[in-house]
């Protein structure tokens, strides 16, 4: 079992900054390849962001690329994601999710076996 916590959400203005951090425990950090995934009202819960299990390798959205940057710490066992230029649309709640490494997708939700709670991220216009 992977127990995850999201922190640093908030209210901002647009193209101003937020970053998100993911605290995980229970079983070892490193095994796992984690994601941040985000879900506005009314919409179904999209891919933001990927990490492998070392950092080597990222992976974004289109919709963020650029803007939003995923990193991990393994020995402090907290991924992160720093979120500049923020606009409107950025607008959700923000999920981090661990999957083991040997899954398929790092695309989708369902790959997924561990989840957050969520942390609320606002960004007004």
């Amino acid at each position: 079992q992977v127990h995850l916590v999201e922190s640093g959400g908030g209210l901002v203005q647009a193209g101003g900054s937020l970053r998100l951090s993911c605290a995980a425990s229970g079983r070892t950090f490193s095994n796992y390849r984690m994601g941040w995934f985000r879900q506005a009202p009314g919409k179904e819960r999209e891919f933001v962001a990927a990490i492998s299990w070392n950092g080597g390798y990222t992976y974004y959205s289109d919709s963020v690329k650029g803007r939003l940057t995923i990193s991990r710490d393994n020995a402090k066992n907290t991924v992160y994601l720093q979120m500049n230029s923020l606009k409107p649309e950025d607008t959700a709640v923000y999920y981090c999710a661990a999957q083991p490494r040997r899954r398929n997708s790092i695309y989708t939700a369902s790959e997924y076996d561990y989840w957050g709670q969520g942390t609320q991220v606002t960004v007004s216009s």
